[in-house]
C-alpha cells in the first residue's frame, strides 16, 4: 500500500509473538527451561487455554490449539521457514546446552563484506523454528542509502537473574 497517505503506523516496538501450540504445558517447560522466558499473569477475561510469558523485551503467548491432532508435524529443520530469532553472547555455549538438552539444531554462517554472522536453528516442541545468532555484528544499511545503523546492540546492565524456583502455569501471582 505504498502510497497511502498519512505514513507509516506510529508503532513502538515488538509487543508479543502468538504462538499455537499442541499442548501448552510441554511449551510452556520449553520456553521456561531452554529459552528462559518467564511466565506472567494472563488476563482472566480470557476463557481459552494458554499461557504467556516474557523477557527479553518481548513476549510470547502460547495458545493451546482446539484440534491438536490436525496440527502439521514439521521434521526438517529448515533455515528458511518462519522462526524468530534470539542474540546470544556465546554460540559455543549454546550449541553446547542444546547438544546437552538433545535438542536437534543445524550450524549455519553467513558472510557479508568481511562479516561473519553465526546461526543455529531447532524447533521448539510443536515445530515453530528457533533461531539463536551473533547477528549483532552486522550493520542494518537501509537501501535508500545512508549511513550503517548499527541497532543490535548488547545491553549495558546484566541480564535478569534465574528465578530461584522454577513457575507453575499454574502459579498465580496476586497483587
Amino acid at each position: 500500500m505504498k502510497g497511502t497517505s498519512g505514513g507509516v503506523l506510529p508503532l513502538t516496538s515488538l509487543n508479543h509473538i502468538s504462538l499455537v501450540c499442541r499442548n501448552v504445558e510441554r511449551s510452556l517447560d520449553f520456553y521456561q527451561d531452554v529459552l528462559g522466558f518467564i511466565p506472567i499473569r494472563r488476563p482472566e477475561s480470557l476463557k481459552f487455554d494458554g499461557a504467556w510469558l516474557f523477557n527479553y523485551g518481548i513476549g510470547i503467548h502460547l495458545l493451546q490449539s482446539e484440534d491438536p491432532e490436525a496440527m502439521p508435524v514439521k521434521c526438517e529443520i529448515n533455515p528458511k521457514d518462519d522462526h524468530i530469532s534470539f542474540q546470544c553472547e556465546c554460540m559455543a555455549t549454546v550449541e553446547r546446552k542444546l547438544r546437552e538438552m538433545g535438542i536437534p539444531c543445524i550450524q549455519r554462517t553467513v558472510e557479508e563484506g568481511g562479516i561473519s554472522v553465526d546461526q543455529l536453528f531447532f524447533h521448539d516442541p510443536d515445530g515453530f523454528m528457533i533461531e539463536v545468532c551473533n547477528c549483532d555484528v552486522l550493520p542494518v544499511i537501509p537501501l535508500a542509502g545512508g549511513d550503517p545503523v548499527w541497532v543490535c546492540k548488547r545491553a549495558t546492565e546484566p541480564p535478569p537473574q534465574p528465578l530461584p524456583h522454577r513457575i507453575s502455569a499454574a502459579v498465580r501471582v496476586e497483587d
